[in-house]
């Protein structure tokens, strides 16, 4: 029987198994990628889950008080650095989860006749820009096995083989620490090239 991929992204091994099983807890965790260390992004679905009674379903959230699921965002420690606005757009993911894809997250993908579509249906999803849309996508790709015709070109330039460009890429502590230094070039690359003053 074939080994089911397992994704090391949390550093909290109940975490990772999670986000390795449920692809709804993973899309989770691409929303709240964002302004907060990855680790956390990748863990929190656990832990909403665990605040949610040992469940994370999507028609659950879906139909959720927004207040109601904010104050599990909020409560300590809190989910996200902006738990109001991070709830809110779990919710409206879960409801896209719900309303377009019978409550199967794993639709999204599994559904998609190619690369472009997949990658014009993450593009979506509450949270998703176009680069994140990419990465996920490459995500996918690399280390869970989804290949949809043409993903190499839509997931570009993070599909690339070899590179350490985004949480698509990490599999390891190694892995990470490329990640996270090509990240830190970027950045200083780009503060190089701004204008004085801006």
């Amino acid at each position: 029987m074939a080994r089911k991929p397992s994704l090391h992204l949390s550093g909290v091994k109940e975490a990772d198994a999670l986000i390795s099983a449920d692809p709804f807890a993973l899309l989770v965790a691409m929303v709240l990628d964002q302004q907060i260390p990855l680790e956390r992004a990748f863990s929190a679905p656990f832990d909403l889950k665990e605040r949610l009674g040992g469940r994370l379903e999507a028609a659950e959230i879906a139909e959720m008080d927004e207040e109601e699921l904010a104050g599990l965002f909020r409560r300590q420690p809190a989910l996200h650095r902006f738990p109001g606005s991070m709830a809110g757009r779990v919710r409206q993911l879960a409801r896209i989860v719900v309303g377009e894809y019978g409550g199967d997250a794993a639709r999204i993908w599994k559904t998609a006749s190619s690369g472009p579509e997949l990658l014009g249906r993450l593009a979506q999803l509450p949270g998703f820009g176009a680069q994140k849309a990419k990465i996920f996508l490459a995500l996918l790709a690399k280390q869970l096995g989804v290949r949809p015709a043409g993903w190499e070109e839509a997931s570009a330039p993070f599909g690339a083989e070899g590179s350490f460009l985004s949480v698509a890429d990490i599999d390891s502590a190694e892995s990470l620490a490329l990640v996270r230094q090509h990240k830190k070039e970027m950045k200083a690359a780009a503060k190089k090239a701004a204008p004085a003053g801006s």
